[in-house]
């Protein structure tokens, strides 16, 4: 007359290695029976529980049949039947002993049989040796604690007898926890304006609250520290956060977490929003001859910079690294290969980025979006100093522009439709592509709501002009109607 399930608590779709969770076994119909209780497990060992649930820290070998029974406690021979079969699966490593970096965990020596008083010795490759106690807890789990554990006991009574070792346990600890990803927008901002981060889990499942942090470069050094935005210290159960009052170029991370103790996801990779601060290049062009001098300028509202890049063949560097930093200004001597350049600032501020590379051909082209309506001349240029005469071919998005005598390439009024990848070629050699960015000025962007509200007011300064010559027509026939009747 009793049925018996195991329940998850929390239910999640997905767990993954190093969360909490706990596993309930449910019994039906059992009326007032006082039970104790005994579970089946993947490792195919029994395990007891006074209370009807058991709760317990999980890794990859957690995964597999659970199952679970009742056993009367007057009546050591009266039990249920098992339960149905649940299977649990965790997310991680093929390695079933792999924990995530910074968690915490517990290495047990147990003893099966007896009642005798233990002590007990470890033996382990890890770096760290545990103390002679039955447990061994790692707070924060570190590559350090890799490695094999085993362990045995010694009577207190008798040191001379001991157990035989104990089969050793593979630990290995590894980055293996889920990744964030932050989005923003609009990723760029006028002065004032509000942006929305929206903060996702990879292979979303349920229970995450999320963290918000804004990003500030410490420039001490090559790193950043993360500043948690208000109202997410505790996270937040929406996925999305709004900024108010965006007023300068700023960089933002996100990460989630669930359970207790919280088990954290990475943080995201930082994501900027650009509004306010500038980098300024001088010559301003992108493409510069591999021997040229270049000065890169940060401007903004703060007394502090540095300027950073990303080549496309090595790593993150600041200006020290490459050039030499004067005030809030990075000069170049030589520029070797491509990069990526900003600026950034101890108050939390970014530039926009430019993409400027050096070469023995250049397209002249400038760094940053050329406003609707302006003029742009694009030439090109040999790094010998010889005059391009004639045959310079120029190209946009690959396809031929001009071939003719003329060496420059002039757009007397830019519009949306010229924005692309431009290069030139000239006997034979050619230069890199350079993108160039057209942006709508704000007196276009303007001109159709004057049009169309210079328009509607006429249209309603007419109809007013009309009804009010009507009125008085009106007024006039109804006076000599008037009169005529006395």
């Amino acid at each position: 007359s009793t049925s018996v399930s195991v329940t998850l608590q929390p239910d999640w779709s997905q767990i993954f290695s190093g969360e909490k969770i706990t596993v309930r076994c449910e019994i039906q119909g059992g009326g007032d029976t006082e039970w104790d209780y005994e579970w089946k497990t993947p490792q195919s060992t029994s395990h007891q529980t006074h209370v009807n649930y058991w709760t317990l820290s999980v890794s990859e070998s957690s995964s597999g049949n659970y199952m679970c029974r009742g056993r009367n406690r007057r009546d050591s021979y009266s039990s249920t039947q098992w339960s149905k079969t649940f299977t649990l699966t965790v997310s991680g490593h093929a390695d079933d002993r792999v924990i995530p970096v910074g968690e915490m965990i517990t290495v047990r020596c147990e003893i099966q049989g007896g009642d005798t008083e233990w002590e007990y010795e470890w033996e382990t490759t890890s770096s760290i040796k545990p103390s002679n106690q039955n447990e061994f807890s790692i707070s924060s789990a570190s590559s350090s604690h890799s490695g094999n554990y085993s362990c045995k006991g010694r009577k207190k009574n008798a040191q001379y007898k001991t157990t035989e070792w104990s089969d050793f346990i593979k630990l290995t600890v590894n980055n293996n926890k889920p990744q964030s990803v932050l989005t923003v927008s609009p990723s760029w901002l006028s002065p004032g304006a509000s942006v929305t981060l929206k903060c996702e889990v990879e292979h979303p499942s349920a229970g995450w609250r999320f963290y918000w942090y804004k990003t500030v470069p410490k420039l001490s050094d090559r790193l950043y520290r993360y500043e948690l935005l208000p109202g997410s210290d505790s996270g937040t159960e929406e996925d999305s956060y709004m900024v108010h009052g965006q007023t300068h170029t700023a960089g933002y991370v996100c990460r989630a977490g669930r359970g207790e103790p919280v088990f954290y996801t990475e943080h995201s990779k930082p994501t900027f929003v650009w509004s306010g601060a500038s980098l300024t290049v001088s010559p301003d062009r992108v493409q510069h001859f591999t021997s040229d001098s270049v000065s890169l300028s940060c401007e903004g509202n703060s007394t502090e910079w540095r300027v950073r890049r990303f080549p496309e063949d090595s790593y993150l560097s600041p200006c020290s690294d490459w050039g030499t930093m004067t005030g809030s200004t990075c000069n170049i001597s030589g520029l070797n290969s491509s990069a990526v350049y900003w600026c950034e600032s101890g108050s939390g501020q970014f530039t926009n980025s430019v993409n400027i590379t050096g070469h023995n051909m250049i397209l002249m082209s400038p760094v940053h979006p050329v406003t609707e309506g302006q003029s742009v001349s694009l030439g090109c240029r040999l790094k010998t100093g010889q005059k391009l005469s004639n045959n310079v071919f120029f190209y946009q998005n690959d396809k031929l522009l001009q071939n003719d005598t003329r060496v420059e390439l002039i757009i007397s009024a830019v519009s949306k439709s010229h924005e692309g990848f431009y290069k030139c070629q000239h006997s034979g050699k050619e230069s890199p592509q350079s993108w160039m960015t057209v942006k709508i000025s704000a007196g276009h962007e303007i001109f159709p709501w004057s049009l169309i509200i210079g328009l509607v007011c006429g249209v309603v300064s007419l109809v007013l002009l009309v009804l009010l010559l009507l009125l008085c027509r009106f007024r006039r026939s109804k006076r000599e109607i008037f009169v005529f009747l006395i």
